[in-house]
């Protein structure tokens, strides 16, 4: 994991993140962790892969045999 240091914080902005992460019963920098976090990769944010397994899941099944009326080692006939 990488490291982040930042500079030049306001006092206030340093206690008001003590106080948080107290109230929290974490760490100052686990508290900082967890911000960042949440600022950066929120859990609302959009992930292709479940977004397109609930495209397929609102489609249903589909049973390929069927609609090609082949075996699925035949070559698909476009006809």
């Amino acid at each position: 994991m990488a490291t982040l240091t930042l500079r030049n914080v306001p006092e206030e902005t340093r206690q008001a993140l003590i106080a948080r992460a107290q109230a929290a019963h974490r760490s100052m920098e686990a508290e900082a962790r967890l911000i960042l976090e949440l600022a950066v990769r929120p859990p609302e944010r959009l992930r292709l892969g479940s977004l397109l397994a609930e495209i397929g899941n609102g489609v249903g099944r589909i049973d390929l045999d069927s609609v090609r009326g082949t075996a699925a080692s035949d070559p698909v006939s476009f006809d």
